[in-house]
């Protein structure tokens, strides 16, 4: 079959791809849902022990205060994603920005921490950028005045967390490669299976549609009746 039948048959059944490519459209459309902005920030921090100098007198001390500074800082990267150290952060808060505070269990949700070697690193994201400056700030006292019991706990007498990095800059998240590629894809998919169903509709008619049909059966045709225009 040459390429010019098979437009034939395309273009006599044009409305079945086209139909079925609204129709997506306009389900898609219809059923899609906004995704507000999502923000994001970062903050580092140093996190180490104070080794102990004793005069005239070699020690390893140095050694095992960096060692113990790498394991207090993953601690602290898991510290901070619990219910305790969220309700320091809304204690802060509550003097920084009266009246809002993180329901529970929302900032472990939206909080990365992560940690190479001593420095600490937390990433998080929120709806509303000036929220989020606040969150990270309170953040940021959180870790400063509220860590010696953390690390008290851990048993790093003398452990410190001095910020290098304050949450200065807030970014938008931008939108995924997959949501913007969706519809393209759904519409693509629509008309692959419209044009599908068009030679499917032509495979299972019966009728005869041209003298050629006719010819290839063996049937001679002797008169054509012209289309009238």
């Amino acid at each position: 079959m040459e390429l010019r039948q098979y437009w034939q048959i395309l273009w006599k059944r044009i409305w079945i791809p086209i139909a079925l490519v609204v129709l997506v459209a306009a389900m898609s459309l219809a059923t899609v849902k906004r995704v507000p902005p999502t923000y994001t920030t970062s903050l580092r921090f140093v996190v180490g022990v104070t080794p102990e100098n004793l005069p005239d007198q070699f020690t390893y001390d140095g050694y095992y205060a960096g060692v113990s500074s790498e394991f207090i800082a993953d601690d602290l990267s898991v510290i901070v994603s619990s219910q305790a150290f969220a309700e320091d952060v809304n204690r802060h808060l509550a003097d920084i920005a009266p009246g809002f505070q993180i329901p529970p269990g929302m900032l472990a949700g939206q909080t990365f921490a992560d940690k190479q070697h001593r420095i600490l690193q937390i990433s998080m994201t929120w709806g509303d950028p000036d929220q989020l400056q606040k969150i990270g700030e309170a953040v940021v006292l959180a870790l400063q005045e509220d860590s010696p019991k953390y690390l008290a706990q851990m048993g790093a007498l003398g452990g410190q967390v001095v910020v290098i990095d304050r949450p200065l800059t807030v970014t938008p998240i931008p939108t995924p490669l997959s949501r913007k590629l969706d519809l393209p894809i759904r519409l693509l998919l629509a008309l692959a299976a419209g044009v599908a169903l068009t030679f499917l509709r032509h495979y299972l008619d019966t009728s005869v549609q041209s003298a050629a049909e006719l010819e290839n059966m063996g049937v001679s045709v002797l008169a054509k009746i012209p289309r009238h225009k």
